[in-house]
């Protein structure tokens, strides 16, 4: 780091702080009790990093009230929504091991260099012994590297980026949440029955590694199974409005447009692209049509009536009955009036599997906690059965093929799930090109003393 007070791992320097003639916070003195910010007293302290600004602040809402929702829970308050389903019966609403559980909160503003200084200053100024937020792929790439250098676990929020558990994947950092791959593995079978296998698609894409790994994961699947990919062009990702990225589509011989966007990109661009006639085009002979490789609640109510018949993925869905995703939705509805996104899902199950992992560890260190969640398997939390993979701490669970809704019954009602698409078909080898090859690997755990 550029500031010589710091040391690799993010912890401020003993000498610095003696040189300034202060005393050596409590929480920061790791050496202590052989971690960062080890809980001395009767709370212990979460760091929850949410986009409350920029393109992804509808989801980072929703992400903190999840996050909220889930400390509610764990404290005892509420009915314990998913406590009840989880198939881990270690959480008993007494906090984590019995220290009531707290939390701070900090923006990132979908930047990687603002999230980076708000989960430092989470760590270093608050004593938060875990950070997990995040809707950006690029933010929770820069926070994980944050996190392992400072020696903290990182419970990944909404990142779907094959970096994330890819070629950047750290011993400190955990993705509950689907990634690009498998978007493109569960897409790929469908859109080939829907459309036919002779298509030719116009690619536009978040220029930031979320947005270039899920171009290259459904180039791959769809072009593996007869699509030609036309043309790929990059977006930045403050753009608003795509006007001048969709005019060329109509020229460029596609028949298929694949949005490779998010959030309010997402949103503007698909409403961008029905303004121009997409909708109702013809091309090589073909009704034209749009795919949307990740979907989430909050993008189709923000698009409204343009998400209907158009496919994409998602990682979870409000409408799913099994037990826990019932039992969430519950819950989440009842506090704040209205069903969870996918966002708000995954944050609130990391936020459990991070305490129950404590609590199986008997441990907050960094070290034990990883251990207990390496190929860590659990049920009852939404997905069904799910594998916390050891060799990349990825979770592997079903994906959900979905499709923009023709006769919704409520605002909320805009998505239908047309299949589940089995874990083993959007299972890979830990060493799998799209995800660095032979070269990524997790290093070591770092408890931060």
């Amino acid at each position: 780091m550029s500031n010589s007070n710091f040391t690799r791992r993010g912890v401020l320097k003993t000498g610095a702080i003696a040189g300034a003639g202060l005393t050596l916070p409590t929480y920061l003195r790791a050496q202590d009790s052989g971690f960062t910010n080890a809980p001395t007293g009767d709370t212990v302290t979460l760091g929850f990093n949410v986009p409350q600004s920029g393109p992804y602040a509808d989801e980072g809402a929703d992400e903190l009230r999840a996050y909220e929702l889930a400390v509610e829970h764990l404290n005892g308050g509420g009915d314990g929504g998913m406590l009840n389903t989880f198939s881990s019966k270690a959480l008993d609403g007494t906090g984590i091991m019995g220290k009531r559980v707290e939390y701070v909160t900090g923006d990132t503003q979908t930047k990687s260099d603002a999230a980076r200084a708000s989960a430092r200053s989470m760590i270093e100024k608050d004593g938060a012994v875990m950070i997990t937020g995040g809707s950006s792929s690029g933010v929770a790439v820069a926070v994980q590297a944050l996190c392992q250098e400072a020696g903290v676990i990182f419970m990944a929020g909404l990142t779907h980026s094959n970096d994330t558990t890819g070629k950047d994947r750290k011993a400190n950092g955990f993705r509950h949440f689907f990634n690009s791959y498998m978007s493109g593995a569960a897409l790929a079978p469908v859109l080939s029955n829907a459309y036919g296998t002779d298509r030719k698609a116009y690619h536009l894409t978040a220029d930031y590694n979320w947005g270039y790994t899920t171009e290259e994961a459904v180039r791959s699947s769809t072009e593996a199974m007869g699509w030609e990919t036309v043309n790929a062009v990059k977006t930045p990702l403050t753009q608003t409005d795509f006007s001048s990225y969709i005019a060329p589509v109509l020229n460029s011989g596609a028949d298929v447009l694949v949005l490779n966007h998010y959030g309010g990109n997402m949103v503007n661009s698909l409403t961008n692209a029905v303004q121009f006639g997409l909708r109702d085009a013809q091309a090589n002979g073909k009704n034209f049509e749009i795919v949307v490789p990740l979907y989430s609640r909050l993008m189709a109510s923000g698009a409204g009536a343009n998400v209907k018949g158009i496919y994409g993925s998602t990682n979870w869905h409000w409408s799913l009955q099994d037990e826990g995703s019932q039992a969430f939705v519950r819950s989440f509805g009842e506090k704040y009036g209205f069903p969870p996104s996918q966002a708000a899902h995954t944050c609130y199950v990391q936020t459990l599997l991070y305490a129950d992992a404590v609590t199986r560890a008997g441990s907050f260190a960094p070290c034990a906690v990883a251990e207990a969640l390496e190929d860590f398997e659990f049920d009852g939390l939404g997905n069904g059965p799910t594998l916390y993979r050891a060799e990349d701490h990825q979770c592997f669970k079903d994906v959900l093929v979905v499709r923009g809704k023709e006769n919704p019954q409520s605002e909320f009602d805009l998505l239908e799930v047309v299949e589940v698409t089995p874990v083993e078909q959007v299972t890979y080898a830990p060493d799998h090109p799209q995800m660095g090859g032979a070269d990524a690997t997790l290093g070591s755990c770092n408890n931060g003393a």
